[in-house]
């Protein structure tokens, strides 16, 4: 596989994420010019595959390394595998059976591979600024937290008193305090990265740098920003999805055009879904509004399967708590051997589909032995709005309209890393 070497930015990074990228029983890997192994020896233009833990270093601007059969999109439904091309340090540890290689690299190189990996690199420059500037803060606020000398242990994140089953009632969620290797993951769960294998189009370059250093902060505090591909019409708090904390830049509004009141991300336009969806994503459709069917027995089937518990024949599905986007957040299921309330967002969305649904804010309309919800939006829906923000960019609005639209009453400073 040729992919095209893209050298590091040349200003000075202090900052370096860790981000893991795949984990396996064993990891091929290709190392692109040269490199010093952990024993000290140089390495040059090979193919290997790993077996135990190992650290490789670039020698080089031209050194990169490719990791095969890395999984993208893990338990969602465009799931698939792919071979991906990164600059940096890579590191491989063992946890247990398995392998997991961690890319070890400056903050301000991840940005531009997230957002060409997060989104079409041929999106308008200033939708691009804004992404820029939302994934250093989100990055940026996990790294100012960073415990050290080491991250929280299985055993600390389990006895959370926010998750568990107890009384009928289970609540779960995913979050990047769940990885305790490193820093973020490569995929969804966090924000996707895919190294340089698609980080192609100058402008994202060019919005990286020209926001350089800039983040969205609250009360002098760099924001935990949050975004997803489609509201739906309406973005969600960040309570009815993770913990119960209130964020108060991150509020239930409804997505509509500043200027003419226009719901934003209610578009069809080919171009410009474009601009947010790759090639992948584009497999989506009808993501605005949308509609699944389950035969009793499908539903059955499926939720004892998701949830490892036997309901018999799904009696109600029935939402007990909303967020004010219309999403569940708790959701009942009465079956006749078996009654469960599940939570939060994405374990409901987990729970009634093979991979996920689109999201958790839909309508139950029980037919005979058939459920058939009726739903809208793509994504948790909290925080800025993809399409919705594509749309803006479209229209002229600059970044920084773009911010102050989806993260109300914040500011975009610059992160000075001596004084914080």
């Amino acid at each position: 596989m040729y992919v095209k070497k893209l050298k590091p930015m040349d200003r000075v990074q202090c900052s370096v994420i860790r981000v893991g990228v795949m984990t396996a029983p064993a990891i091929m890997v290709t190392l692109h010019g040269k490199w010093r192994g952990n024993d000290g020896c140089t390495i040059s233009d090979r193919q290997i595959v790993v077996n135990e833990p190992a650290e490789f270093a670039p020698l080089g601007p031209d050194s990169s390394f490719t990791l095969h059969g890395v999984t993208i999109g893990k338990s969602y439904h465009w799931e698939r595998k792919e071979d991906q091309t990164f600059i940096g340090k890579l590191t491989i540890i063992r946890e247990g059976e398995q392998l997991t290689a961690i890319n070890i690299l400056p903050i301000e190189d991840y940005l531009v591979s997230v957002i060409s990996s997060e989104m079409s690199a041929t999106a308008s420059l200033e939708f691009l600024k804004a992404a820029a500037v939302i994934s250093r803060s989100w990055v940026m606020e996990k790294v100012r937290r960073r415990p050290s000398p080491t991250l929280p242990t299985r055993k600390e994140l389990k006895s959370s008193p926010y998750r568990g089953i107890r009384e009928g009632l289970l609540v779960s969620w995913q979050d990047h305090e769940d990885h305790t290797l490193y820093d973020v993951c490569a995929d969804d769960h966090c924000q996707r990265y895919q190294g340089i294998t698609k980080a192609s189009n100058p402008n994202v370059r060019r919005a990286v740098e020209e926001t350089c250093d800039e983040v969205l902060t609250y009360n002098g505090e760099i924001c935990d920003c949050r975004f997803s591909k489609c509201c739906g019409g309406r973005m969600e708090e960040f309570a009815t999805c993770w913990q119960d904390k209130d964020m108060p830049y991150l509020q239930a509004l409804e997505d509509r055009d500043p200027k003419d009141g226009t719901i934003l991300c209610d578009t069809h336009d080919k171009a410009i879904l474009s601009q947010v969806l790759n090639d992948y994503d584009q497999e989506t459709v009808d993501f605005y509004r949308w509609t699944v069917t389950y035969t009793q027995d499908e539903l059955s089937n499926l939720l004892r399967r998701k949830l490892g518990r036997d309901f018999g024949r799904i009696l109600e599905l029935r939402p007990i708590k909303r967020g004010k986007s219309g999403r569940i957040y708790q959701l009942l299921i009465r079956g006749t051997k078996d009654s469960l309330t599940i939570g939060k967002e994405l374990t409901i969305r987990s729970a009634l589909s093979e991979s996920h649904l689109y999201s958790s804010a839909f309508e139950v309309e029980q037919e005979g032995d058939t459920f058939t919800l009726h739903g809208k939006g793509w994504g948790h829906g909290v925080g800025l709005c993809q399409i919705g923000a594509a749309v803006m960019g479209s229209k002229g609005y600059n970044y920084r309209e773009i911010l102050a639209h989806y993260y109300p009453e914040t500011k975009i400073e610059k992160y000075n890393e001596e004084n914080n």
